[in-house]
C-alpha cells in the first residue's frame, strides 16, 4: 500500500493484521472444492494525516459486485429499518409527488420499494446484475452500473437532479472514494440532500468488531474522516445520527457545500466523542490488535472444548463478516459442522477458505445441535427471537462479538464465557 487513498499521505500505521483470506462473498460450489482458491492480505492501517482507516485495494469492485450473494430483503429488521428511514426522510426533506430519489447500491430494492409505494419517482443504481434484476422484478426502476462522475452525469441528464440521494452501506465499498463522492455530488440537486449510512469506526474499535474488516470494505470512517471525504467531492456534512445497525453506524446528512450552512450540534458532539476515544491520534488504535487476538482465543477454546465433549456446534448465517471471523480463527467443519442461511442462493455452497457447508435453516430444528454460533451478531435481538425454538431441546446460542457469550434462549439467563 503506497499511500492514503483520500489525502495521498504515506504516513500509514498498522491497526490490525488478519493474515490472508479469500474474498468474503466468494462462496464455493461443490465442484470448486478441489480447485485453487485465491487469498489476499487483510491488513487494516490508518492514515495519521487524515485518520481514514483503510485496507489496500487488492480486489476490484467489479470482481465482487457483478454477481453478488447478498440480498438485503432477507433481513426482516433491515427491511423495517429502510421503511422507517423512507418515512422519516420524506418528512425531513419534504418529498412529494414531484420529487426524485436516487439510491446508490440499491441492492434488491429493499429500500426504494417504500419510495415506490409513496408514488415518488425513483431510481436505483446497482452494479450487481443478479440483485438488480430482483429489484426490477419487484417494480423498482434500477440501472446496472457503478457510480462515478460519468454515471452521475448521465443519470442527471436523463432524469434530472435528485432531491435526495441515498447511499447506505456502500461508502466503504468503493476504493475511489473521491470519484464516488464526486458522483454523489453530480446526482444531487444544488439544494438537495445526500444521506449516507456507514459503519462507525468508533464502535468497530470499542466493540471488537474486527470481523467487519473484509476486502469489500476498503475504508472505515469516523465522522472526522467522513467530513474530509465528503469535502473531496464538494459536499459538506450538516448533521449526523448514531444508529445501532451493523453494530453501530453513522448516518451522515450532507448537502452541496454552497447550500450546507452550519453543521448541527450533533456533529460537534460525535467529533468530541471520537477525539476523547483517541481516534485522531495513534493511542486510540494501539490496543485493538491485542483485543482481536483475545476474541480468537476465546472462540477457539469454546469450539475445541465443545468438540472434546462430543457436543455439536452449528452456525446461523453466512454473512461476509462471518467469513472474516472463521478464516482468522481457522474454523473448519470439524469444529463447526455447518451453517445455515435464509438466502437460497447460498444453499449447497461452502464458506470461502474454511469450506463449511451452508444449508437451509430447517436443518437446525431437524438436527437439534447443542450450540448455534450466530455469525450475524449485529442482528442479535432479531435472531434471539427467531431462534427461540432452540430452547426446546436445551440448545444455546453463542455470540462471538464483542466477547464470547452463551445465551440460553427462552430463559432470562446469559453466561459470559
Amino acid at each position: 500500500m503506497t499511500g492514503c487513498r483520500l489525502c495521498g499521505s504515506e504516513a500509514l500505521a498498522s491497526v490490525v493484521d488478519l493474515g490472508a483470506t479469500p474474498p468474503c462473498e466468494s462462496f464455493l460450489a461443490a465442484d470448486q472444492l478441489d480447485l485453487p482458491e485465491p487469498a489476499y492480505p487483510l491488513h487494516l492501517r490508518v492514515c495519521t494525516a487524515c485518520w481514514l482507516a483503510q485496507i489496500p485495494p487488492l480486489i476490484t469492485p467489479e470482481e465482487t459486485f457483478k454477481e453478488y450473494a447478498y440480498f438485503s430483503s432477507f433481513s426482516t429488521s433491515w427491511v423495517e429499518h429502510a421503511r422507517t428511514f423512507v418515512a422519516d426522510a420524506a418528512e425531513r426533506v419534504g418529498l412529494g409527488p414531484d420529487s426524485f430519489v436516487v439510491e446508490v447500491a440499491s441492492n434488491d430494492g429493499y429500500l426504494l420499494k417504500h419510495v415506490v409505494e409513496r408514488g415518488i419517482r425513483c431510481l436505483g443504481i446497482e452494479p450487481s446484475v443478479n440483485v438488480g434484476a430482483a429489484a426490477r422484478d419487484a417494480g423498482v426502476p434500477t440501472l446496472t452500473e457503478f457510480l462515478d462522475p460519468a454515471t452521475g452525469t448521465g443519470v442527471r441528464a436523463e432524469h434530472g437532479p435528485a432531491d435526495l440521494v441515498v447511499a447506505n452501506n456502500v461508502y466503504a465499498h468503493i476504493p475511489d472514494v473521491v470519484g464516488f463522492t464526486q458522483g454523489l455530488r453530480t446526482l444531487v440537486a444544488d439544494d438537495g440532500w445526500v444521506s449516507i449510512e456507514v459503519q462507525h469506526l468508533l464502535t468497530l474499535i470499542e466493540e471488537n468488531q474486527y470481523d467487519t474488516i473484509y476486502h469489500e470494505h476498503f475504508q472505515y470512517y469516523t465522522v472526522a474522516s467522513a467530513i474530509r471525504a465528503l469535502a473531496s467531492g464538494g459536499l459538506a456534512l450538516v448533521d449526523v445520527e448514531l444508529l445501532p445497525t451493523h453494530g453501530g453506524s453513522i448516518r451522515l446528512w450532507a448537502r452541496p457545500a454552497e447550500a450546507a450552512g452550519e453543521p448541527s450540534q450533533r456533529v460537534a458532539d460525535v467529533l468530541a466523542r471520537e477525539k476523547a476515544a483517541g481516534l485522531q491520534e495513534l493511542s486510540g488504535y494501539t490496543e485493538f490488535s491485542a483485543r482481536v487476538a483475545k476474541v480468537r482465543r476465546d472462540l477457539m477454546k469454546f469450539l475445541i472444548t465443545a468438540a472434546e465433549r462430543g457436543e455439536t456446534v452449528v452456525g446461523y448465517g453466512a454473512p461476509g463478516k462471518g467469513n472474516t471471523l472463521l478464516n482468522h480463527c481457522g474454523v473448519r467443519p470439524d469444529l463447526l459442522a455447518y451453517t445455515v442461511d435464509r438466502n437460497p442462493y447460498k444453499h449447497g455452497r461452502f464458506t470461502p477458505g474454511t469450506r463449511v457447508p451452508i444449508l437451509s435453516p430447517e436443518r437446525i430444528a431437524a438436527d437439534k445441535p447443542d450450540y448455534v454460533l450466530v455469525l450475524p451478531w449485529n442482528l442479535r435481538a432479531e435472531l434471539v427471537e427467531q431462534l427461540s425454538f432452540v430452547h426446546e431441546w436445551g440448545g444455546r446460542l453463542v455470540f462471538p462479538i464483542p466477547e464470547l457469550s452463551i445465551v440460553e434462549v427462552g430463559v432470562v439467563k446469559e453466561v459470559t464465557a
